[in-house]
């Protein structure tokens, strides 16, 4: 692991203490400052993060050995989101007010259209690579996961491609997206669907 990766791999430590510091700060003072500090640690702060370490080491889709001698800019990148799927409350939260939690995953890049519903216990784990038409349902307990990581040859094999997901479609409960998934307009996915890296769902199945 190269020196980049592992002072990245501290970023949800830091951004914990951050946290707890300005809760400590909102409870001894109450005050307006101490508030947005926390908003800003809890939301923006790794949000900021993502994109300037996007700019410098942008992520690239594909596969790639993240036990590779070289650095991994998947692996940065994820160091700025694994705080929200330690504490998915943050997140469902914002699916709690209309229009918030698409506005979120723009603010990481990814592409989302007007109308899409979330149900709070989403699980978007790539928050970067994912492509969402106009009106899109997410049913609850959905789960969309951009990258995949399997042992290979003695190594680890990163595999990362964007999803996406067409204007209307409907993901009921339960459903499963993997890397490169594009789901067809006006697609309705059955209860509890598993749909596996690169597949096509097109509107009919």
């Amino acid at each position: 692991m190269t020196w980049r990766a592992r002072l990245f791999g501290l970023f949800p430590a830091l951004w914990l203490a951050l946290l707890l510091g300005c809760g400590f700060w909102l409870l001894r003072t109450a005050s307006t400052a101490a508030a947005l500090a926390l908003l800003f640690v809890a939301y923006l702060l790794p949000v900021l993060c993502f994109r300037l370490h996007e700019a410098v080491w942008p992520l690239r889709e594909g596969r790639s050995r993240i036990d590779a001698p070289g650095y991994s800019p998947w692996w940065g990148g994820h160091q700025f989101q694994l705080m929200y799927n330690a504490f998915p409350a943050l997140e469902a939260a914002l699916r709690l007010l209309p229009g918030a939690y698409s506005a979120w995953l723009r603010l990481w890049g990814s592409r989302i259209g007007r109308r899409v519903y979330w149900t709070p216990r989403v699980e978007i784990a790539d928050r970067s690579l994912l492509d969402v038409g106009d009106g899109a349902v997410f049913g609850h307990l959905t789960a969309c996961y951009a990258h995949l990581i399997k042992p290979h040859r003695g190594g680890l094999v990163l595999y990362v491609r964007r999803i996406h997901i067409g204007h209307g479609a409907f993901l009921s409960a339960g459903s499963r997206l993997g890397p490169g998934v594009r789901i067809a307009d006006g697609t309705v996915l059955p209860l509890l669907s598993d749909v596996g890296v690169g597949r096509r769902v097109a509107g009919g199945d």
